[in-house]
């Protein structure tokens, strides 16, 4: 199908698709096992594909991108150790899907930053918007700033640490994992959460089904203690535990159906 014409120099065809075959940019700095590029006039694909030529193809183990420009979808999928500086925003869906890169994202990022991550380390100076760290799995998650409604939903591992406060429906149906969370929590937390733990440190509007008040150990004083240690976060305010308070998720050992046949 031919093209119709561009936008900011990338090609769309009849139904307003982008064209599959995008071109390596042409602007990527190589020092060593460095490299760098200014993304400002570069498409999602573009970017996407510098990073995976980089990275995979190229040896490079670290990669700073300059001017992200709110782009979604950046650095998803990137399964390798190595470490990726955004100097600027990212839009949605960030660093969804990785396991083993150190990110660094010098600004602010849009929904659902670190989705399903598996491993390594994400470090936000500013906020992030809902749904930062849907479903993560492990690695360390960190904004500095505010984040929106339902951060860590379905959280299976990992640790999320916020360093401003949250919105509502935070950790809903959580069931693994930690999160930290320095500021105030919106209504709702840890709603039907399965495991895990939430500290606190500012106010909690109301907590959600099942979730309670934990009782605090030498482990979560280890835990949190270290946690800052390590990301360079200062010294820790003082938090409040909040885990699953098991009364709602009683299940019988027999499945519906075999249930039936008792019945």
């Amino acid at each position: 199908m031919a093209s119709v014409g561009s936008r900011s120099g990338v090609a769309y065809d009849a139904r307003g698709l982008v064209e599959p075959h995008a071109e390596m940019p042409g602007n990527i700095e190589i020092d060593g096992v460095r490299a760098r590029f200014d993304a400002a006039d570069l498409s999602i694909r573009q970017i996407n594909m510098a990073l995976r030529q980089l990275i995979y193809k190229d040896g490079i183990s670290d990669v700073t991108v300059l001017n992200p420009a709110s782009k979604h979808s950046l650095a998803v999928g990137i399964l390798k150790r190595c470490r990726i500086h955004f100097e600027g925003s990212p839009g949605w869906f960030a660093c969804g899907l990785i396991d083993g890169p150190e990110v660094t994202i010098n600004g602010r990022v849009g929904w659902s930053l670190g989705e399903n991550m598996m491993s390594g380390v994400v470090m936000v100076e500013r906020s992030a918007g809902s749904l930062t760290g849907a479903a993560i799995r492990g690695g360390d998650l960190i904004v500095k700033g505010d984040v929106g409604a339902r951060t860590g939903i379905d959280q299976k591992g990992g640790t999320i640490i916020v360093g401003g406060s949250v919105g509502i429906n935070t950790g809903f149906m959580m069931q693994r994992g930690r999160q930290i969370i320095c500021g105030n929590a919106g209504e709702n937390l840890g709603d039907s959460m399965y495991d895990g733990a939430i500290y606190v440190a500012g106010k909690v509007k109301s907590l959600g089904v099942d979730c309670v008040p934990g009782e605090w150990t030498d482990a979560d004083t280890e835990f949190i203690n270290r946690k800052f240690r390590v990301h360079n976060l200062g010294a820790p305010p003082t938090f409040e535990k909040f885990v699953c308070g098991k009364q709602l998720h009683n299940y019988d050992s027999l499945e519906p159906s075999e249930r039936k046949l008792v019945i």
